[in-house]
Formats: C-alpha cells, sequence, structure tokens
C-alpha cells in the first residue's frame, strides 16, 4: 500500500486526480520491480502532478518512491510556482549553489541503490548527473512504467479531447467559407491557426501542402501559392487544457480529375474501414491491416508510406500507435487517431485523420468535420 500524504480537504477537488494518478504509478512500480521514478519537465509530469515544469539548466524533477511521498525537487527560485502541488508532494528547493543530483540522491534514500526509473523526456545531462550521484544504481525507462497509465484515458480527459476535436472541427467549417486559390501555403496556415485560437485552444501546429508539397506528409508550409488545379492537404491541432486536437483534411481547388476522385474515395473508404475494426481486444496491428487493406486492394498500397495512427492526449503522438508489429490490444479509453492517406511524389497527397476513442462497443470519432470532397475556389 501506498502511504502518500492525502490532501487536504480543501485542495481535494483539484488534487484528488493526480494523488491517485502518482498512486497507480507507485503500484505499476511496484509491479515491475522499480524502487523510484524520477521525470522532469513533460506531459509525464504533467499527467502525474497537474504542473508541466519549466524546462532549462536547472534541474527540476519529480522524485516518486515506490512507497512513500513524493519529493520535488525544484530550484529554490521556482518553487512558488508548485503552490497548488504543497499538499500532494514534498517541495525540495535547491539553491544556486547547491548540487540537485545531491538533492535527489538525498531524498531517494534507500532507493539510490536499487532500481530507478527515469522519464522518457528527461534531458541526458540530468540522466548522466543523477548517475554519477547515485553509482550504484540500475537504470530503467520510465516509459514502461506510466505507459499503461495513460494510454487508458478517464472520463475528463476524453470529454476534453472531445471538446478540442469539436471547436477543431469547428474552425474547418469556417475555413470552408473563404476561398483558397490566391493565397500561400504560410497564408492558409496562419489563417487555420488564427481559427483555432478564435475557439480558445491554444494553437500547437499546422501543416498545409498543396499540389506536389501535398506528398510530403510532414510539409509545414511554404511560399507557394495555392493555385486551381491543387490538392490541398491541412493537418492541424492546438490543445484545451494541455489536451490536443489532431485532424487532417484533403480539399481541392478546382473540379479534381476523375483519378483525384477515384483516390480520394479510397482513402475515405480505408478512413472507415480502420474505424470499423476499432473494438477492445483487437491487436493494434490489426486497425492497420483494416486501412491498407482497402488501399491495397484499390491498387494504392505502395502509396501509403506510413502508420494508420498514434495515440492522443496530453502527447500529440503517445501510445498506442497503429502500427504492423503491434501486437497490444485495444482498450476502452483508448484514444488514437485514424489517419490513412496516400502520396504521389511530384503530384499531390490525400490524407484523412479523425481522433477515434475505443468504447465498449466499438470505435467512436470524436472528429465530425465534413470528410466529404470540397472543392473550393
Amino acid at each position: 500500500m501506498s502511504s502518500l500524504t492525502p490532501p487536504s480537504q480543501d485542495a481535494a477537488i483539484t488534487t484528488a486526480p493526480y494523488a491517485d494518478r502518482l498512486r497507480r504509478a507507485q503500484e505499476e512500480m511496484a509491479r515491475q520491480g522499480i524502487d523510484l521514478l524520477v521525470v522532469g519537465a513533460s506531459a509525464d509530469l504533467l499527467y502525474l502532478i497537474g504542473y508541466e515544469g519549466h524546462e532549462s539548466e536547472r534541474m527540476s524533477v519529480l522524485a516518486l518512491p515506490r512507497d512513500g511521498v513524493p519529493h520535488y525537487v525544484v530550484p529554490g527560485l521556482e518553487a512558488p510556482l508548485l503552490h497548488e502541488q504543497h499538499d500532494l508532494l514534498q517541495i525540495v528547493p535547491w539553491e544556486e549553489v547547491e548540487d540537485p543530483a545531491a538533492k535527489v540522491a538525498a531524498v531517494a534514500g534507500a532507493a539510490a541503490l536499487g532500481s530507478i526509473a527515469v522519464g522518457d523526456e528527461l534531458w541526458s545531462v540530468f540522466t548522466l548527473r543523477l548517475q554519477r550521484a547515485m553509482p550504484r544504481a540500475r537504470w530503467a525507462e520510465g516509459g514502461q512504467l506510466l505507459r499503461p497509465l495513460r494510454m487508458i484515458k478517464d472520463e475528463r480527459e476524453i470529454a476534453l479531447l472531445a471538446e478540442a476535436a469539436r471547436r477543431t472541427d469547428d474552425s474547418w467549417e469556417e475555413f470552408l467559407t473563404i476561398p483558397l486559390a490566391g493565397l500561400t501555403e504560410w497564408e492558409a496556415r496562419d489563417r487555420l491557426m488564427g481559427l483555432l485560437a478564435a475557439r480558445g485552444l491554444q494553437p500547437v501546429f499546422c501543416n498545409v501542402g498543396s499540389g506536389p508539397n501535398g506528398a510530403s506528409p510532414h510539409q509545414t508550409a511554404s511560399d507557394r501559392v495555392i493555385g486551381p488545379g491543387d490538392a490541398v492537404v491541412c493537418d492541424w491541432g492546438g490543445t484545451l487544457d494541455g489536451y490536443n486536437s489532431d485532424v487532417t483534411r484533403t480539399v481541392h481547388v478546382g473540379e479534381p480529375s476523375p483519378e483525384f476522385v477515384r483516390a480520394y474515395d479510397a482513402v475515405l473508404a480505408a478512413n472507415q474501414a480502420a474505424l470499423e475494426a476499432v473494438r477492445p481486444g483487437v491487436p493494434c496491428q490489426e486497425i492497420d491491416r483494416a486501412a491498407r487493406r482497402v488501399l491495397t486492394d484499390a491498387g494504392y498500397g505502395d502509396a501509403f508510406i506510413h502508420r494508420t495512427g498514434h495515440g492522443l492526449g496530453l502527447s500529440l503522438h503517445e501510445e498506442p500507435y497503429l502500427v504492423e508489429g503491434n501486437n497490444l490490444p485495444l482498450a476502452e479509453g483508448m484514444v488514437f487517431s485514424d489517419e490513412p492517406g496516400i502520396y504521389f511524389p511530384g503530384q499531390f497527397g490525400i490524407r484523412i485523420e479523425d481522433t477515434v476513442v475505443c468504447t465498449a462497443g466499438g470505435g467512436r470519432r470524436l472528429n465530425e468535420a465534413t470528410r466529404e470532397l470540397r472543392v473550393m475556389g
């Protein structure tokens, strides 16, 4: 049993979910034989204590023992930033002339002789300093501990993801009302980002690829002017209380060719096939296979050059990954993208992406922005 200090009654409403996550992390540590978990500024930290951390050259880390009270070792000048976490953990400030790694070793106690897992996003220089301060410890990746927790979203997390998706959909519907021809990719990108911000989301990214640029799945944007005959791939998203949206739609400027329409319909069918394959217990790779089968049968298999999806939550890309070779079974509460795409270098690309949550009854889309092929001016 964990001996985490319970939050005060006044703070219980805000800290209770994080106390529960810390407790479950400790249970996972016990299951995996880990004595101490060290997590720096990251989505993992935000998940565990409701504070993302300040990433800088000054070490600032959560030290969570398998049993007992968590500590947060933090530069003294940043300690006031954790005022909401005082009832959740013990704050251990360090001054400019002190060695923070030694502070972590001190709060680790006997765990410094055991097995220590380090958060995946902790700077390597900090890990090296911690290893020097605790030379007898055995070291492991922290992702293996937090992955089972973060993959399964609770009701509040799903509600935030759904609302972020709804607002992102709404930004797209307004985007469709204004002609694209004559804009540069950068201008189209800025417009979408502004529409996200106007809906209370923190814009995170927006990739716009037109014509041949759309054949690059991670095309950011360029000074290329969008014109008639161009397919335009837009992949964008923002955050709401830290939770991400991620959606992709493809439009065409001017009337598309029959071949483009055929290719678009194939991607749309693959998107639907992946959704219909989702249900608890199905291995992740089967979702990828369902989408890939449709595109292969349509003659586009070689043009589908990436996985079908990735997990979504506090990180834009996280577990689970829908890719061949991943036998992890889907479970209720997992949230991930469904984004088949095909790409023809020098010509165009097509991708349709939605966020999907796995429920007891199968997959449920969180995005409902139109997937119908839209012809724009």
